[in-house]
């Protein structure tokens, strides 16, 4: 399977935004795994700005828009250098791909990145993918890794996405406010009472909420590529995923709308 990983920066970083490396760690190796299996991975990464306000001892993310820019330009560094580090441990090539809305808008740039992403997967390299955040500046600029990972997805005709969160999936409720809350294990359309359920971001540091998920479902189902949330915490999941066990929530893909 070509798989498309997407990883959120509460799985990435601890509260205080330095690299949660027993999280990142067993992520890679996992990875490295489905990669010796013969599955094609893509990985969309946040995590470069909260690593760099770890990094510049802030107090927390900040609001102004050069002091992310600065942030992103640090975190992305700690970033690619950990993956880089990790992934060679286990014989893996991977390679930065950066990525800001006027790629993704402009036909051109965006068969470029397209042209780029297939190569590095015929060359057995693994893309590493994440917004351009030095120099994008509308919320910065695709807005959320969640969107940029559906973007991601169709553009490499992906047949699964992946999307490691600070939650099991899509719930009937919040499961943090409501103990009767109940995991939805399958949605076959994302319908306005699924998008009813939607809540908002988890962690500080994060850009992204459960709204952005299904809007990145919705994109991605109707490209044909099918869509998992499941819990980030537990990279494990990710072999029981690639063997066909139901976990998390499964966003269904509608086959007939894929070239």
């Amino acid at each position: 399977m070509r798989i498309v990983v997407k990883v959120g920066t509460s799985t990435l970083a601890h509260s205080t935004g330095r690299l949660n490396i027993r999280h990142v760690e067993r992520l890679v190796k996992v990875l490295s795994d489905l990669k010796n299996a013969g599955h094609e991975i893509v990985l969309v990464s946040s995590g470069a700005i909260g690593m760099g306000v770890g990094k510049l001892l802030l107090p927390g993310r900040p609001a102004d828009m050069p002091t992310k820019q600065a942030a992103a330009a640090v975190g992305q560094c700690e970033l690619m250098y950990t993956y880089d580090r990790l992934f060679t441990d286990y014989n893996h090539t991977v390679a930065q791909i950066l990525l800001t809305g006027e790629d993704i808008e402009n036909a051109e740039r965006r068969q470029n990145f397209e042209n780029t992403l297939y190569r590095l997967l015929e060359l057995k390299a693994l893309p590493i993918v994440n917004e351009n955040d030095t120099v994008s500046t509308t919320e910065i600029a695709v807005g959320d890794n969640d969107t940029l990972a559906a973007i991601v997805a169709c553009c490499a005709r992906a047949d699964l996405l992946v999307l490691l969160s600070d939650i099991e999936g899509l719930y009937t409720a919040d499961p943090r406010k409501d103990p009767q809350a109940r995991l939805i294990p399958l949605v076959e359309e994302v319908t306005p009472e699924i998008e009813a359920l939607a809540d908002g971001k988890g962690s500080s540091l994060a850009v992204g909420g459960m709204a952005t998920k299904l809007r990145a479902a919705k994109m991605v189902t109707a490209c044909g590529t099918d869509m998992i949330i499941t819990q980030g915490a537990e990279p494990e999941r990710l072999y029981e995923i690639a063997e066909g066990r139901p976990v998390g929530t499964r966003f269904v893909g509608r086959r007939a709308d894929r070239n």
